[in-house]
């Protein structure tokens, strides 16, 4: 009965059939890859003495002004008595976790790290103002023993300069200064008995100077996969560098977009379209992900003494002015046009393949407009960039060019 059945079907309603069974299997599948990449945690424990800039530091990571709601507490005694989290503001499974200060007299490493339950977390930043000492060797040498990665961080290297400005005025030399702290830093630190340790010398309020890219590299290139796609996404791009570097992680994942936006395009019956409510979602995401909504000009303009009209002016692309459906729709439509003339020849002599080429062109409509985007929002952040720190270089250009023909086989 069942194979009578089937030769009773026409061949259209075969392939009906076989479509929509393969589209529903693949677009589970790509969901669930993104669903891994989505759900992905990462866990950042900072700790030091009190007073060494933990908590302005974690604010400055996470792109918060002190006095925003969502800040960590800071102040000139300790303020953590307990380990804190601090979501951050655009990737709730993203914490910065600040724990209780390590100078006390009956600090003991490996009680401590019991204490804040150190398993939780996947490295932990080691904060000093002055000088490392013996307790931070003692938490360095039992984090590794634990198997977890630890780096330190000098904080607080600015206030140095101008100090050490101040007295040699006619022999100061910043490079020279800083490679000093930097030689002193590892010299107690190897004094201490710890071997080749990690140390950046950072500025909480001048992240783009100093150290701060070579940590945002280091800890990248020691994470994988998905924690180290987290960790790009987390740090602010205070670079250009930084700017770069988060675009290629994010256009990796971009056929998985496009993917999910267009697999309603291939399903029987219906017209060619594409999800734009799920579209304009990872655009706004893109935007915030480089700082290029109000809420982050608005921290960067305060951080960089800028008025925040100012760093919006450089916003320039379409894009970024005007994230909207209609704007949208018509880059969709311009994409879509370079596809009709191959779809209506397959139309013509395979019409079994006629909705999966729908599925097809509105696939290539949506990567062509995220990987747009990317692009568009990655001059637009360098601009900002640019104007908020008074930086010398110059973007080459400002003007934008479409994608080559290859361009999704980047």
């Amino acid at each position: 009965m069942a194979t009578m059945e089937i030769q009773e079907l026409d061949l259209r309603e075969m392939g009906t059939l076989i479509q929509s069974r393969v589209v529903l299997e693949v677009s589970n599948q790509v969901q669930s890859l993104l669903d891994s990449l989505e759900t992905t945690t990462l866990e950042i424990a900072v700790t030091g003495e009190s007073g060494a800039g933990k908590s302005t530091f974690i604010n400055a990571l996470l792109g918060l002004h002190d006095g925003d709601p969502r800040a960590a507490r800071t102040g000139v005694t300790e303020t953590t008595v307990s380990p804190t989290p601090y979501e951050h503001p655009r990737l709730p499974r993203v914490h910065l976790w600040d724990l209780p200060g390590t100078g006390t007299p009956r600090f003991q490493a490996e009680t401590y790290l019991q204490q804040v339950q150190f398993e939780r977390y996947d490295f932990f930043i080691i904060v000093a103002s002055e000088r490392f000492r013996q307790n931070h060797a003692e938490l360095a040498r039992a984090v590794a023993a634990m198997g977890k990665r630890f780096y330190f961080v000098r904080s607080k290297v600015d206030l140095d300069l101008r100090a050490s400005q101040k007295r040699r005025p006619t022999r100061f030399q910043e490079v020279q200064v800083l490679r000093e702290i930097e030689a002193d830093c590892i010299r107690q630190l190897e004094k201490e008995g710890l071997e080749f340790p990690k140390v950046f010398l950072i500025s909480s309020f001048e992240l783009h100077k100093y150290h701060f890219q070579l940590l945002q590299d280091t800890l990248a290139e020691e994470l994988e996969g998905h924690k180290r796609h987290a960790l790009l996404l987390s740090f602010p791009s205070v670079t250009s560098e930084a700017v770069q570097k988060k675009k290629a992680s994010l256009r990796k994942h971009i056929w998985k977009r496009a993917l999910m936006a267009c697999f309603v395009s291939a399903l029987p019956g219906l017209p060619l379209h594409l999800n734009i409510p799920l579209l304009m979602k990872t655009l706004d995401s893109y935007r915030k992900a480089f700082g290029l909504d109000d809420s982050s000009l608005g921290t960067l303009a305060l951080t960089a003494s800028k008025p925040p009209l100012e760093l919006k002016k450089q916003v320039t692309s379409t894009l970024g002015k005007d994230l909207s459906e209609n704007v949208v729709q018509a880059i969709l439509s311009q994409a879509a046009t370079y596809g009709r003339v191959a779809a209506r020849l397959v139309k013509d002599r395979v019409p079994l393949l006629d909705n999966l080429v729908a599925g097809g062109i509105s696939f290539v409509a949506a990567y062509y407009l995220l990987h747009t985007a990317l692009d568009s929002f990655a001059q637009d952040a360098e601009r900002v960039l640019l104007k908020a720190y008074d930086l010398d270089n110059e973007l080459q250009s400002s003007v934008f060019y479409p994608p080559e023909p290859g361009f999704i086989f980047d």
